[in-house]
């Protein structure tokens, strides 16, 4: 016999072994029938897939990402967002074929398995078990992360079952437990009457390995790919201050504004996401959209909450110190149509009527919980997007826009607003009015084609949607400082608002003999301590009402940086992708 090396194959040996066998008298028949099974192509196969897969045990290779198809749709997307060298269109071609897009998803498919074929030994009891139902032993490796499911005592049975498997964590990546599986031992230690809490303390401590004995739900649920719906949070969520949550270790924790990618849906109660941003791969808790606004409602009920749409006072910017002014539009000795603001009235002065406000408030949502969300950027061949600027008091948007139009007069332009007052004789028709009489400016308000409207020394002012299209249509960025809640009318899948709300910075107060302090990055001098605490309170409220609405927020320390803050955001806008309402893309 010839000697092997520790490193021989074992097909290698087979072939060998098959060619020592010489025919001997007293033992043809079985020799010949060695010779031919060792032959046997088939053997030698299974034999050379038995040494791969022991070359694959020794070297444990581990996926460095389970999400190779979402991380080459990031990719694709990047590069279609801007201009594309030879390279980088070679790479989209690629990133874009229907094969390797397959080869994606069979490796995440993969990278999201447990293969680790280790079992633990069967118990000496499991024959009693097994004279009832099947029993599976499922032994998962855990770490120090959490097993990523929850469970719950059935009512009728009083049989502690698998409630939810977390998307992305231990369990789910093993493919081994599923929802409604009846959970009987842990670490070998029965919870048959073990409390919830208990059970789940003892899956918490565990670590490095798990060994759970499961009796199988009658049919398993399958697996479903991770969807892709996106959610924008619209209020603030700490699971540790939710005593209505299944685990608050499993909860995830959000701020408003923050974009959820919710990947199952399938308990109607809570959802499971994650936050985008986030490198924990598992999904977390949060409250279902319909959860959410019962329990709101029950709040309101109850007295326990403010309803969302209950009146607050208001504040409001003033474009000028004096609350009489009918400052004209001119920067810098230019004038710039459209940048008066008298039709915007003081608050003191302000009437509105409140059917409007009803009216327009009645298309919102009731309760503030999530919207469904979708990646757009601009398109060349599609009009800008409309930059609407609201601000609390003492923000003064009128000069910030005024000083950015000016400089970029090309680029950027405001609706020309309607008045009923008679045409100075400098003025041009269209340029810095539309001039309109007062039974064509009621009828236009009537028929709602202002987004705001006002009276000011028993003229009417106000701004219409056709001129803001009008400045859109020359491919311009229309840019428009209203009341807030003129935001109701404009949130329209034909405007696509970005909306980015302006305060200044807000100085804490200093009370001395003089009672005044500095606001604003000094660009209109001081204010008593008291003037602070209005403007404080204004920001607060318009956060409060309105926050929701905001894609931006400005902190104005003078005209100045705060109009170079406002070019940068304008530039981004118009070659970067932002989140919008999938309502406004999918039509």
């Amino acid at each position: 016999m010839p000697v092997l090396s520790a490193g021989t194959g074992l097909h290698e040996t087979l072939a060998l072994l098959t060619s020592q066998l010489r025919p001997d008298a007293n033992h043809k028949e079985d020799m010949v029938f060695l010779k031919e099974v060792f032959s046997e192509k088939s053997l030698g196969f299974l034999m050379k897939i038995h040494e791969k897969l022991r070359q694959y045990e020794r070297q444990s290779p581990t996926p460095i990402l389970h999400s190779a198809s979402s991380l080459a749709e990031d990719v694709a997307e990047e590069l279609q967002s801007g201009p594309m060298s030879s390279d980088e269109k070679e790479l989209l071609q690629l990133l874009t074929s229907p094969h390797l897009k397959a080869v994606f998803t069979v490796h995440d498919t993969v990278a999201q398995k447990n293969f680790d074929p280790v079992l633990p030994p069967l118990p000496d009891d499991l024959e009693d078990d097994l004279d009832e139902e099947s029993v599976k032993i499922v032994r998962l490796v855990k770490n120090k992360e959490p097993l990523g499911a929850t469970i719950r005592r059935d009512e009728t049975t009083g049989v502690v079952i698998v409630a939810r498997i977390m998307r992305g964590g231990a369990a789910d990546r093993s493919g081994l437990v599923h929802v409604g599986d009846e959970l009987r031992e842990v670490n070998g230690i029965s919870i048959v009457r073990k409390r919830p809490d208990e059970i789940s303390q003892l899956l918490s401590q565990s670590q490095g390995s798990i060994t759970l004995k499961i009796i199988p739900a009658i049919k398993e649920e399958d697996r479903l790919k991770e969807s892709k719906v996106y959610m924008r949070a619209l209020f603030d969520y700490i699971p540790a201050e939710d005593k209505a949550t299944p685990c608050q270790e499993a909860g995830l924790p959000f701020s408003r504004g923050d974009i959820l990618q919710v990947v199952s849906q399938d308990d109607p109660t809570w959802w499971q996401a994650k936050r985008l941003g986030d490198s924990n791969l598992r999904a977390g808790l949060i409250p279902s959209k319909q959860f959410q606004e019962r329990r709101l409602a029950h709040r309101i009920k109850m007295g326990t909450l403010q309803h969302p749409k209950s009146p607050k006072k208001q504040f409001y910017d003033q474009s000028c110190d004096r609350e009489d002014c009918d400052c004209e539009g001119y920067f810098n000795g230019q004038y710039i149509a459209g940048l008066r603001r008298s039709f915007r009235l003081s608050r003191k002065d302000r009437q509105g009527s409140p059917g409007e406000t009803c009216a327009q408030e009645s298309n919102e949502s009731e309760f503030l919980t999530y919207e469904e969300v979708t990646r757009y950027q601009h398109q060349s061949n599609e009009r800008p997007r409309l930059v609407v600027l609201i601000g609390s008091l003492g923000a003064r948007i009128n000069e910030l826009k005024q000083k950015v139009i000016a400089e970029n007069p090309h680029r950027y332009g405001v609706a020309v607003p309607h008045t009923t007052r008679p045409k100075k004789i400098h003025e041009k028709e269209g340029v810095e009015y539309h001039f309109v009489s007062k039974q064509a400016f009621d009828a236009d308000a009537q028929n709602n084609k202002f987004i705001e409207h006002g009276e000011y020394k028993e003229n009417q002012y106000g701004t219409s949607m056709e001129a803001i299209r009008s400045v859109q249509t020359r491919n311009k960025m229309c840019l428009v400082d209203v009341q807030p809640e003129a935001l109701k009318t404009l949130r329209t899948a034909e405007f696509k608002p970005y909306v980015i709300f302006v305060r200044p910075r807000i100085p804490e107060p200093r009370r001395r003999r003089s009672g005044t302090t500095s606001a604003g990055g000094g660009d209109r001098g001081r204010v008593t301590d008291e003037e602070i605490e209005e403007i404080r309170q204004s920001a607060l409220q318009v956060d409060w009402k309105y926050g929701h609405l905001v894609d931006r927020v400005l902190v104005k320390e003078d005209t100045t940086s705060a109009s170079a803050d406002l070019q940068c955001i304008l530039d981004q806008l118009e070659h970067e992708a932002f989140w919008v309402p999938i309502s406004w893309v999918w039509t």
